[in-house]
């Protein structure tokens, strides 16, 4: 093709010059090869300058697509979205990393232009920046806000961008800018500045140190704790005034081994007050598992460690009168036998002190044990040994010395001090005191048989007149092991489910109708039989095992009885007797529901009986015990009412159901005196609006007269005696067939 061309261009140029040629050229013909050379020449160089331009073209395009797929790689790495708005045309295109690119046209009254994907809180904020920035009032434009995202949920972006177009009169036409995905760096924020606010709020105070223990940051509650500003510890080492800097060096070789180290310790405020810092240090580790901090967290334990030492005395000290209580007597007594100390325990009481209670009352009788605890600090010699173990009972504790002249002067001189006149209330009191007194090691090889022998040699001086002290010896040793194994076949019993429960019926004495019982405990053993009552309960009183057997009592009689409901043989209430122990326990009524709820038994078919002594200990705690039990349903009755002490005043207040006339009263009937008080108990009960229940009923005289004192229910052998759950339940069974004894008894008009 290239040399078709020159063959054309020839014959052009050899018809030019075989032409005729006009008169004017004749004259250019010597010049015409120079102007056609230039001519060719400026042709050549114009083609190659435009070669020369279309590769530098290509070059820049290839340069500006280069740009682009950075750019465009750049943003998709990033994550961020690039956008431009025109503000003009009302069109924003937005070219995203988080899905295809996508060109929206708003409508034109929206604004901001992608109003409709942020989230309703954030719009205000939006927009007021976005004005900001188009009035020029901003150098650029910079929210963070939540968007909506292809799945619906929201996201948090940080949009920033710039106006970079505006017309004649400054107005902005264009403005490009950025979109970038917060949502993991908003989520880490919120969960640091959770931290933060946690930090700063918790009352606690925290220290930040570095490994040389120099103060990093702290909160304000190492300000209100210490009293020192934030500014006057920062960059300063932490400091514990009270303790040399050995103190912190050892903690930092235990941190450096273990991570942590707790202890207590006390430290001075700014303003000097000491105070008591329960102290946590643990460390701080990077991600290369190198420790690169401590972290200090302390608080003020001083007013906790003034309530334990008040608690602490208040445990090792008794109530009334002061002195060191029976928790303190059995630590020293233990220290002095596991430390094989010769020493002499004395145990003393005084003399007939319940005959004061009941009649002068238990005001009057605290106030006796004070004074006399005052006279005896006073005037004794033993002020630091002296003990109150409770109720009217002393101890006194003579360390380094069996010195019998030493022992017999100190006896002599406690029971010449208590036989001096006491002047309480206008009243004149003489009391006397009987002393037991015990030799270690002679006369016992630990704190438990000491004490025990103590109280043996006591008893027996009361046994002998009173007023004197005995010292322990082996006849007393026998009664003591007597009584200890009954109180082993006790335990025994309980363990082996030795303790059954008895019935005795209660019956309406005129329609002679069953409409209750009192359940009874018997201790029947393989080898020795039943125990007699009168054994068994004192000494299980004295022990507390009385609180065990109390609950076994009321289980098996709740179960009973509602075996007995369930077969339609019984519909009335089960009495049971609480002990005293029993009735002055903090969590008797949650006992009681428990055994209810787990016999399935409604409480209104259980009533506990409860004797004017053990309400009269503590009257208003009975009290409030007693509202408690008729609060779940359970009726109450006195047992043994005109024995005790009970006063008028007490008894309208005691939220009773029941009034049980002692036996000793109905004994007592065949006389007129004994009959006239039988007659003022049930009135007085009826005037209380209480039931009357004659216990210990044996003859048909007695059951006419309590007829016409207007009894209601009598209990005793003159229908049945106590009888077994079997016989009972025969007995339950008998009583729907057969007509009432009792009806055929007529009534006294």
């Amino acid at each position: 093709m290239k040399n078709n061309k020159k063959i054309n261009h020839k014959a052009l140029f050899v018809t030019f010059l075989t032409s005729p040629l006009p008169a004017f050229a004749l004259d250019w013909q010597g010049s015409m090869p120079y102007i056609l050379s230039s001519i060719l020449l400026f042709s050549f160089g114009a083609l190659l300058l435009a070669h020369l331009s279309i590769l530098k073209m290509r070059r820049y395009q290839s340069r500006l697509e280069q740009s682009e797929e950075r750019l465009r790689l750049s943003l998709w790495g990033s994550g961020d979205e690039l956008w431009d708005w025109n503000i003009s045309a009302g069109t924003l295109y937005r070219s995203s990393s988080w899905q295809q690119a996508v060109e929206l046209k708003p409508e034109t009254n929206q604004f901001p232009p992608n109003r409709e994907q942020i989230h309703p809180k954030d719009i205000e904020r939006v927009t007021e920046q976005l004005y900001q920035h188009l009035a020029g009032e901003t150098p650029h434009f910079e929210a963070a806000y939540r968007l909506r995202a292809s799945d619906g949920g929201w996201i948090w972006v940080l949009d920033r961008g710039k106006v970079v177009s505006t017309d004649a009169d400054g107005a902005a036409t264009r403005m490009t800018g950025t979109l970038k995905n917060i949502q993991l760096l908003k989520h880490t924020e919120e969960r640091l500045e959770l931290f933060a606010r946690c930090l700063e709020n918790i009352s606690d105070a925290v220290v930040i140190c570095d490994t040389n223990f120099t103060v990093i940051e702290v909160n304000n509650s190492f300000s209100t704790i210490t009293g020192k500003s934030r500014e006057q510890v920062i960059k300063k080492p932490f400091d514990l005034a009270l303790y040399p800097n050995r103190f912190l060096q050892d903690i930092g070789l235990k941190l450096q081994s273990q991570g942590s180290w707790q202890g207590e310790i006390q430290d001075q405020r700014l303003n000097g007050e000491i105070y008591q810092a329960e102290l946590n240090f643990d460390v701080v580790k990077d991600e290369h598992n190198t420790i690169t901090q401590y972290v200090a967290v302390f608080s003020d334990i001083s007013e906790r460690k003034r309530k334990e030492a008040e608690l602490s005395r208040l445990a090792n000290s008794d109530t009334l009168t002061g002195l060191p209580n029976r928790a303190l007597f059995s630590a020293e007594l233990s220290r002095l036998v596991e430390r094989e100390v010769r020493h002499a325990l004395l145990v003393f009481d005084l003399d007939n002190f319940k005959k004061i209670n009941d009649s002068l009352g238990h005001q009057l009788g605290d106030t006796l044990l004070v004074k006399l605890a005052e006279r005896l600090t006073e005037r004794s010699r033993q002020k630091n040994r002296l003990y109150r173990l409770g109720g009217d009972e002393f101890a006194i504790l003579l360390e380094d010395t069996n010195d019998i002249h030493t022992i017999t002067s100190l006896a002599k001189e406690l029971i010449k001090q208590i036989n001096l006149p006491f002047f309480i209330n206008q009243h004149e009191l003489a009391v006397t005191s009987s002393i037991g007194i015990v030799l270690y090691p002679e006369d016992g090889a630990d704190p438990e048989a000491l004490l025990r022998n103590a109280d043996t040699a006591m008893y027996h001086a009361k046994h002998e007149g009173a007023n004197r002290y005995l010292f322990f010896n082996d006849s007393m040793n026998k009664l003591a092991v007597k009584r200890l194994q009954l109180e082993n076949l006790i335990r025994h019993g309980l363990k082996e489910d030795y303790f059954t429960v008895f019935y005795q019926p209660k019956m309406d004495i005129l329609s002679g109708q069953l409409v209750g019982m009192e359940a009874l405990v018997r201790f029947i053993t393989p080898k020795r039989g039943l125990i007699s009552p009168a054994s068994f309960i004192p000494v299980s009183e004295e022990t507390g095992q009385i609180v065990e057997i109390g609950e076994v009592v009321l289980r098996k009689a709740c179960l009973d009885v509602k075996r007995w409901i369930d077969q339609g043989l019984f519909h009335g209430r089960v009495a049971v007797n609480l002990s005293v122990k029993q009735f002055m326990l903090p969590y008797l009524c949650e006992q009681i529901d428990d055994v209810l709820q787990q016999t399935e038994l409604p409480s209104y078919h259980l009533e506990l009986e409860i004797t004017e002594g053990t309400v009269m200990q503590s009257p208003k705690m009975a009290i409030d015990t007693m509202k408690k039990l008729r609060a779940r349903g359970i009726h109450l009755a006195m047992d043994d009412f005109g024995t005790g002490y009970s006063s008028l005043a007490y008894l309208k207040q005691f939220p009773l159901n029941t009034l049980k006339i002692d036996k000793a009263f109905i004994d007592d009937m065949n006389t007129a005196r004994g009959r006239n008080m039988v007659d003022t108990i049930v009135t007085i009960a009826h005037n209380l609006s209480l039931t009357v229940v004659a216990e210990g009923v044996e003859y048909a005289e007695q059951l006419q007269q309590l007829k016409q004192l207007r009894c209601e229910i009598i209990q005793g052998y003159y229908y049945s005696k106590p009888l077994s759950a079997a016989d009972f339940t025969q007995f339950l069974k008998d009583q729907k067939q057969q007509k009432p004894k009792l009806s055929a008894v007529p009534a006294v008009l």
